[in-house]
């Protein structure tokens, strides 16, 4: 089951919606305001992205949203820090929409060519 993590104002968030509903692909959403990941599934999505962006200290660079008005609070931080820091806020801090396939795969933001692969 492939999980959307997001919050339903983010227009990036109805985009990839529209995109697993018209190819008729369940996904279950998950609203970041009422419920945040959890530290393992935060883990197991920075371990997933980490694959295709290189490293962990990548994947949690490409995880972050770097338009956002919090965005000073994690940019001077060493990647050790940035790690927790985007945990702790999660709904200020990281670009949506997180799509999780499982525990193996996940994309940040629109990644339409990653979820090609997934079907």
């Amino acid at each position: 089951m492939i999980q959307i993590f997001g919050t339903l104002k983010n227009f990036d968030v109805k985009t990839a919606q529209r995109w697993f509903s018209e190819r008729r692909i369940p996904v279950q959403f998950v609203d970041l305001k009422e419920k945040e990941m959890s530290r393992g599934e935060f883990d197991s999505v920075v371990e997933a992205i980490a694959k295709q962006a290189g490293s962990k200290a990548d994947a949690i660079e490409e995880m972050i949203d770097k338009k956002s008005k919090d965005y000073a609070s994690i940019a001077y931080l060493d990647d050790s820090d940035k790690a927790d820091k985007l945990f702790e806020n999660q709904l200020k801090l990281m670009k949506q929409p997180i799509c999780r396939n499982g525990k193996m795969a996940a994309s940040v933001g629109l990644a339409q060519k990653i979820w090609e692969s997934w079907k």
